[in-house]
């Protein structure tokens, strides 16, 4: 008979409930106070970004390495570069008519040399082919003020051409091709928003059968990345933003995870509803499946935010603002799940029985596909595991011939008409393209001697076929005469082997023998090609600063989930696995040629420089993400009583529909990100698409039960995922005795 102080033991275990079991409870009795809590979070969040707005990195962050320090010492001693438009004059058709050019030029330079934004436009210089004519307009403020003044600019150019129909006129230059890039680049970000939304709400439709349980989700995702957009603008006034393509990794992170989370959680519900039966309730469904999938998401979201939290390591503006912007979205997106998922879910529960991925037979998950793919790595785990492992480091193997730079204009899409005017005016103007920078200061008493080096050291570059042409030195002189910035063009691109080679001539002989001779000079080069190694040079040493972060945060993070060494090493090698492979890939499709017309991109011979840090930082955390959700399942079914091998087909059952689900919208975002007009859009996409397939597929349903199965055979399970006694019940076991 039970004793008569039974009745008080609910009270003291609801007591000791963690907190996610709390908040769900309270939020699936409350649903309508959770939701419109959520709603105002996410307006005020939303609404505070808005109003505050976005603060933007200052141009002096984006300073990296000895081209860094030029910059800075042309800046303090007021020799900077400034902001030059080039108008080039041809002919659409035949040998160029020299007076319509010279009237269309003439035309030009009066319309310029009356605008506010000029500060001069130069002579009129014709081709050595006599097909061309460019007119110089230099601009009047700040080049890194330029960008937002450069619209007048090309009204001007548009203006001239509507009257001289006879010739082309074309304005190019690094302001007016950075706005173009920007427009063309925001604008198909926008359509790959817009492609993602009724993909994924297509394939929860799949999933679910039921439109409103497809978009709870959905909801919850988009809500989450409202509210991330708004808390990221506020943080900007701290951590400021370096623009770009930012938010847009921001919503295909929240996009990813918001989804997973929801997923995880609400098959977990309906798995607790089949097992209470009819009797046993929604809100016990709901309280169940927040003490076990809600401690998988805590712990899935705390994995992710270290993960993307390496790219502080990287020291660079760029990754820093990403870092930021996905960290304030994963948090958000977990948060959701925690809240206001079990009062949406307490508003339509009586619908999830819908839906391929939700239907049971007999009781429990089945699924005669994934079984049938799950039998070879039970049987065979140690053929299967090879087999796996060899697919994925043959994948891997060609990382190691990896060539990184950074994006130069001829790696820009040529549809822009800047691009084709570049491109037009570098053939016709080789001096008018990529230029070295050499900045020098001296003592004032050496002004004379820094003169005399300069010159040599330009007369040193015209004897050099690595160096273009000039009609004179180009020179930019403190009123002291103590510091000079001179620019030395190359008629090469800046991805081409012969523009580094002369940078290193630059830098490792003509400086020094000229300029260095000068006791107590400072002098650094700059330039595209000094920028672009000097960046390659600091990702590349970073990078195994941030692998090596992340992968030490895993294994403590996977230690402390599931306390087993063997299960933790074992994740943070496959999900290194994962991403060594969509590097192999990447240098396979993207350094070579032979799939420039499957993918419609022209190969530039290189990776960018920033590409494999970001598919490392996003796959890893995703992979992670994947792996806590299986892994789980595994050592709840192993806590269970059922056998490793049992336990290991059983967790993989019951959480592969989830994972596969999550893996095709995430594949299906990346994909969206190849068909961008951008190489290094296209390489993210393509390496993301592909990192989740091979994790979706490959490690999750051949390697990781396989290695798994070997593990077991060789005795090393972990002794803590032994079935819990009577008087060591696990969180979820004691709630259902509560709940029954």
């Amino acid at each position: 008979m039970t004793p008569p102080t039974a009745p008080l033991r609910p009270p003291a275990a609801a007591a000791r409930k963690p907190a996610t079991v709390r908040i769900a409870a309270w939020s699936a009795a409350n649903p309508w106070k959770a939701i419109i809590a959520w709603t105002v979070f996410v307006a005020l969040c939303f609404g505070a970004g808005t109003a505050a707005g976005t603060n933007q990195v200052a141009f002096s962050d984006y300073w990296i390495g000895e081209a860094g320090e030029a910059e800075g010492l042309a800046v303090a001693n007021g020799v900077e570069a400034p902001a030059v438009e080039h108008v080039l004059i041809t002919s659409p058709s035949g040998p160029l008519d020299a007076a319509a050019a010279e009237a269309a030029a003439a035309d030009l330079v009066a319309r310029m040399s009356a605008l506010d934004e000029v500060g001069k436009v130069s002579a009129p210089v014709t081709a050595e082919g006599g097909d061309a004519l460019m007119v110089s307009v230099t601009m009047s403020m700040p080049a890194h003020e330029a960008g937002d003044h450069v619209d007048p600019l090309l009204a001007a150019t548009e203006a001239v051409q509507a009257g001289h129909p006879d010739v082309e006129v074309a304005e190019t230059g690094r302001k007016s091709i950075a706005n173009e890039l920007d427009e063309q680049l925001g604008a198909e970000l926008a359509g790959v928003e817009r492609f993602t939304l009724p993909v994924t709400l297509a394939i929860l439709f799949l999933v679910f059968g039921s439109l409103l349980l497809a978009g709870v989700p959905l909801a919850l995702a988009v809500s989450s990345i409202l509210a991330a957009l708004g808390v990221y603008a506020l943080a900007s006034h701290f951590f400021p933003d370096a623009g770009g393509a930012v938010t847009s990794v921001l919503a295909m992170i929240g996009m990813a995870v918001g989804v997973d989370y929801s997923l995880f959680y609400l098959k977990r519900v309906r798995e607790e509803q089949v097992r209470l039966g009819a009797d046993g309730g929604l809100a016990a469904a709901v309280e169940l499946a927040a003490a076990t999938a809600g401690r998988t998401i805590v712990t899935s979201g705390i994995a992710v935010i270290v993960s993307l939290a390496g790219l502080y390591l990287v020291d660079d503006v760029i990754f820093s603002s990403i870092a930021t912007a996905c960290i304030i979205v994963v948090a958000i997106a977990m948060a959701s799940s925690l809240t206001v998922l079990p009062a949406l879910l307490a508003k339509v529960g009586r619908r999830i029985g819908g839906g391929r991925l939700l239907r049971r037979k007999g009781g429990r998950e089945e699924h005669r596909v994934w079984g049938a793919l799950l039998r070879p790595a039970l049987r065979r785990p140690g053929a299967t595991a090879a087999i796996g492992l060899v697919v994925i480091v043959g994948l891997a193997a060609p990382a190691l011939a990896m060539t990184t730079s950074v994006e130069g204009k001829e790696t820009f899409p040529k549809s822009l008409p800047t691009i084709a005017a570049y491109d037009a005016l570098t053939t016709a103007f080789p001096d008018a393209g990529v230029a070295h920078t050499v900045v020098a200061e001296v003592d004032p008493a050496d002004a004379g001697a820094l003169a005399a080096a300069v010159a040599e050291l330009e007369s040193a570059t015209q004897e050099s076929a690595l160096f273009a042409a000039t009609d004179g030195p180009r020179l930019r002189v403190s009123e002291d005469g103590a510091a000079v910035a001179i620019d030395l063009p190359v008629p090469y691109p800046t991805s081409d082997p012969r523009a580094a080679e002369s940078l290193a001539l630059l830098r490792g002989e003509l400086v020094p023998d000229t300029i260095g001779r000068i006791g107590g000079a400072e002098y650094y080069v700059s330039g595209e090609p000094a920028y672009a190694e000097d960046y390659s040079a600091h990702q590349s040493v970073r990078l195994f600063l941030v692998v090596g972060f992340v992968l030490a945060a895993a294994l403590v993070i996977m230690l402390l989930a599931f306390r087993s060494l063997v299960v933790a090493v074992l994740s943070m090698v496959l999900n290194l696995l994962s991403t060594l492979a969509a590097w192999g890939a990447l240098v396979l499709v993207f350094q070579g040629t032979w799939a420039e017309r499957l993918l419609d991109f022209d190969s530039p011979g290189f990776i960018g420089t920033r590409t494999p840090l970001m598919v490392f930082a996003i796959l890893f955390g995703l992979s992670l993400d994947y792996q806590l959700f299986v892994l789980s399942r595994i050592k709840e079914a192993a806590e269970r009583g059922l056998e490793p091998r049992e336990a290991i087909r059983q967790g993989l059952l019951s959480s592969a529909s989830v994972v596969t689900s999550a893996a095709v919208i995430m594949m299906s975002v990346f994909v969206a990100f190849v068909f961008i007009d951008r190489i290094e859009m296209k390489q993210l996409g393509f390496a993301l698409a592909l990192g989740v397939l091979l994790d979706a597929v490959v490690v999750r349903v051949m390697v990781l039960p396989a290695l798994m199965a070997t593990v077991d055979r060789a005795g090393r399970w972990p002794a803590r995922w032994a079935p819990a006694g009577s008087h060591q019940r696990s969180e979820g076991q004691a709630l259902r005795t509560g709940a029954s």
